[in-house]
């Protein structure tokens, strides 16, 4: 069965169809909820959440762009929806702060895995972390960004530069236990 026959199953609400679209794509979308949720459960719950709403609107996808990109989409915006819903955000507007150093992260400061990369931006105040996942992991520009989470453009900026200066004190904070331990058990 292609693509678009899957899809017109699951149309009609075939459970056979829903379970293969399912299996498709949920190795492609949980790294995609774990970048905005603050847990692995909470990830997995989204994803949960994720699939009923691309099964209750499935009928909208038209064809016109990927499908893989459309059901992104949704758990991105979810996620947003989320916490536009049930978190208060602490964002103060900006603009009229001045940003005067550019945090890079050097790649020999990375932490060894994904895995603990994805724990670190899951650690992130929520604001910061969605901040972060929009631009540097989705690609969202700053204007997107303040549209769809309503704040300006410069609150993006700042929340940017804020997640990567935590981020980095946190890689660098992980980088010296790592030697820390691996002097330990050299000794």
């Amino acid at each position: 069965m292609n693509l678009d026959q899957l899809i017109k199953s699951c149309i009609k609400k075939n459970r056979g169809a829903q379970e293969t679209l399912y299996t498709l794509y949920e190795k492609k979308l949980f790294p995609v909820c774990l970048k905005y949720c603050r847990s692995y459960a909470e990830a997995e719950d989204h994803l949960h959440d994720v699939f009923i709403e691309i099964f209750e609107n499935i009928q909208k996808y038209k064809g016109k762009g990927s499908f893989e990109g459309w059901i992104k989409r949704i758990a991105i915006n979810k996620a947003i929806d989320k916490y536009k819903k049930n978190t208060v955000f602490d964002l103060k507007d900006f603009e009229e702060e001045k940003i005067t150093e550019e945090i890079t992260i050097v790649e020999d400061d990375l932490p060894p895995s994904f895995e603990r990369l994805i724990k670190l931006i899951q650690q992130l105040p929520d604001q910061y972390r969605i901040v972060f996942s929009m631009y540097e992991l989705d690609g969202y520009s700053h204007k997107e960004i303040s549209k769809s989470l309503r704040i300006s453009e410069g609150t993006s900026k700042s929340n940017l530069h804020r997640a990567k200066a935590i981020l980095k004190n946190r890689i660098i904070q992980f980088k010296k236990g790592a030697k820390q331990i691996k002097k330990s058990h050299e000794s």
